[in-house]
């Protein structure tokens, strides 16, 4: 049986931040951290040792596998920051043609700084992310 490996911890994101080595990684994970928590309303928390995520949402596959996530999220690792919004949704792909200098995989957008995107677009990523989890598994939160 699959067990989910990342789960919400009691870890500070703060200090997660604080930890982060390079100066300038850590001064966009501040700014990030503000535009997300204003943008959502949710307050941050750890999710496994390095994700930072906003709100919850619970999801069930037709496969039975299911488990929580955040409804969105971000990561500021050691060569790229990873930001993390909801797959599937069709208004992502539109939306991440006026966001900036960015590459992306199924999951994750990736940058390299947050002086390279636009964080107008960011927001509206942010919020169709979150609108897009709730109409996707309304009722879920947790």
């Amino acid at each position: 049986m699959y067990k989910q490996k990342t789960k919400e911890t009691d870890s500070s994101v703060i200090e997660y931040i604080e930890n982060v080595d390079n100066p300038k990684k850590r001064e966009d994970a501040y700014e990030l951290l503000n535009v997300f928590t204003e943008t959502t309303g949710y307050e941050a928390k750890m999710w496994g040792p390095s994700i930072i995520g906003f709100g919850t949402y619970h999801y069930k596959y037709e496969s039975g596998h299911e488990g929580d996530a955040p409804l969105v999220g971000f990561s500021p690792r050691k060569a790229k920051i990873s930001l993390y919004f909801a797959t599937g949704d069709k208004k992502r792909e539109e939306l991440l043609q006026a966001f900036g200098k960015h590459t992306s995989g199924k999951a994750c957008v990736y940058i390299n700084k947050v002086a390279d995107i636009n964080i107008d677009v960011l927001k509206e990523l942010i919020n169709q992310s979150v609108k897009f989890l709730r109409d996707t598994y309304p009722d879920n939160e947790i």
